[in-house]
């Protein structure tokens, strides 16, 4: 039973929340689109290892490269939501994002003709700010969410929130499930090991032996990757100190990380692992907003 999803959060160098101030939406269209090319490398690399992952596309892709959906779902990938703007929910209005991730989801729907059942977030963005997002997500027909990641950070987290697949309830008594990123603990430390920028900052050696641990505590474990991130020939951005080494740091070297990664752990996507997976927790809205 694979319990290990791997996840793809479809999106250009230039949609990254960390540069806004710098490459407000009007101005994306004025920037050579890499993502096209970036994907299909990915999907190579998937075929190749015979390979299933979640790609949670953003709309926008999704309006300009609608042959890019559909060959995602041509291979057998599981495609979701990543929201159309890639704006941070907790900086939008209940109406807007409703109205959004409405036209999202049923933009991709209509690209392949399969209900979309999953959502992730721009940047993990629903925090204790925004839970009231969940119950939108229930309202528009999603069946599971992978926003929430249980750390302290600057732009994200709720950090003493579930570290393991949950469920849910909503107002009407029926569930949504969440599938948190990955963490583990450390001498009482959480840390990130859900891939990303993590991935790119941890030596390899250290990422596996942190993966492989989580995994052999039949912990249920989520990968997560940009196109952008195996792609060092991006332009560079001229945002803050910190944007730019989290963006850039090791480049280089993540996709060969990655194809190390994918012949030592077996992934699939993760509506594959909530099928598989039926120990989950119960909470309530209320107790989730009860976390501090």
């Amino acid at each position: 039973m694979i319990t290990n999803a791997l996840t793809v959060d479809v999106e250009d160098f230039f949609h990254v929340s960390a540069f806004s101030r710098v490459i407000p939406q009007k101005n994306w269209e004025k920037y050579e689109s890499r993502v096209e090319k970036n994907t299909l490398k990915l999907l190579e690399i998937f075929k190749k290892r015979g390979v299933s992952a979640t790609f949670f596309v953003l709309g926008w892709v999704a309006e300009k490269y609608p042959d890019l959906v559909k060959e995602i779902d041509s291979h057998g990938h599981e495609v979701a939501s990543h929201g159309y703007s890639h704006k941070l929910i907790y900086n939008q209005g209940k109406t807007e994002f409703y109205e959004e991730t409405k036209y999202a989801k049923e933009l991709l729907e209509d690209i392949i003709g399969k209900e979309i059942k999953g959502y992730r977030a721009a940047s993990y963005s629903i925090t204790q700010k925004s839970l009231w997002a969940l119950e939108i997500l229930h309202e528009l027909g999603f069946e599971y969410d992978s926003s929430i990641f249980p750390v302290i950070h600057d732009r994200y987290g709720i950090p003493h929130s579930p570290r393991s697949p949950y469920k849910i309830k909503m107002q009407d008594g029926k569930f949504l499930k969440e599938f948190p990123l990955s963490t583990t603990s450390i001498f009482g430390l959480t840390l990130p090991i859900a891939g990303g920028g993590y991935f790119r900052l941890y030596p390899y050696f250290l990422s596996e032996k942190l993966i492989t641990r989580h995994i052999k505590q039949n912990q249920p474990y989520v990968f997560y990757i940009h196109p952008w991130e195996i792609d060092p020939g991006q332009p560079r951005v001229q945002a803050g100190l910190i944007s730019r080494f989290r963006h850039y740091n090791n480049l280089s070297v993540c996709l060969s990380r990655l194809e190390l990664l994918l012949k030592k752990i077996t992934f699939t996507t993760m509506e594959n692992v909530f099928s598989n997976y039926k120990c989950l927790e119960e909470m309530s809205l209320d107790e989730l907003e009860g976390i501090r």
